[in-house]
């Protein structure tokens, strides 16, 4: 006697079925895997395997595997002893994107005696790996456009200081909306000038300009830049010369 063939689960039934799984089993392990996050947070670094179990009454299996996902991917790191764990470099990311940490006390000074010599939007900004953190931003000057400044790198000049930092191909796909030969000319004109602009791009009639501030490494650290009418953008000279004056002030109280 043989074996009949199982009939063919249509393409559709197995996607609906997967999807059902999805459903049923992925926001529970969502809300685990945010609680074990929370757990560390509160009991503080160090915090042990058995106790975040017990605050959150998982399974112990349960428990280790979320430890060992959330560890792999960087949300958490174990401590020296390896008896414990703390939170990792991803959820430092988060949380300076969120809140920006606020220049020391020495550079804001320079930031507003510099606002107060120049007649427009003075701003400075960090550089974390591959995305710009907005750090003092004017308030009297804000920015027009502070969603597309940090997620589009070629549109404003604090980002395209830090794509020619990553150099042509270094940049990810997503932070850019310009094809490779555009992206090429941007950070040429950076590189040959030694500071980036832009004009009309973000608003019209509106550009920027912004110089890099680095550290004792020449690592790209932070940005200074200057959001004004685009006739001024056109003359950079004068504005040019003002921005690596304070730069330099910022060079060692932001490394």
């Amino acid at each position: 006697m043989t074996e009949s063939t199982p009939p063919a689960v249509p393409e559709a039934t197995r996607k609906r079925g997967a999807v059902d799984g999805l459903r049923a089993r992925q926001p529970a392990a969502v809300h685990s895997a945010l609680g074990v996050l929370e757990s560390v947070a509160q009991h503080g670094a160090g915090v042990s395997a058995r106790e975040i179990c017990e605050a959150l009454d998982l399974p112990r299996a349960t428990t280790y595997r979320l430890l060992n996902l959330l560890v792999q991917d960087e949300y958490l790191v174990r401590t020296p002893d390896l008896r414990g764990f703390a939170l990792g470099s991803k959820l430092e990311q988060f949380g300076r994107a969120v809140m920006p940490t606020a220049p020391p006390r020495a550079a804001r000074e320079i930031i507003n005696e510099l606002r107060g010599s120049i007649r427009a939007g003075v701003h400075l900004v960090r550089y974390d790996a591959t995305h710009i953190v907005l750090s003092d931003i004017d308030p009297d000057f804000p920015l027009s456009h502070p969603e597309r400044i940090s997620r589009e790198l070629d549109c404003s000049a604090m980002g395209r200081l830090l794509l020619t930092e990553l150099g042509h191909d270094g940049h990810p796909s997503w932070a850019v909306v310009r094809p490779a030969s555009s992206i090429h000319a941007i950070t040429e004109h950076v590189t040959r000038s030694g500071y980036a602009m832009q004009n009309g791009e973000l608003q019209p009639g509106h550009g920027c300009i912004a110089v890099a501030i680095r550290d004792d490494h020449d690592v790209l650290v932070a940005g200074l830049a200057v959001s004004m009418p685009g006739v001024r953008v056109e003359n950079p000279a004068k504005i040019v010369d003002s921005l690596r004056e304070a730069a330099q002030g910022l060079a060692p109280l932001l490394s």
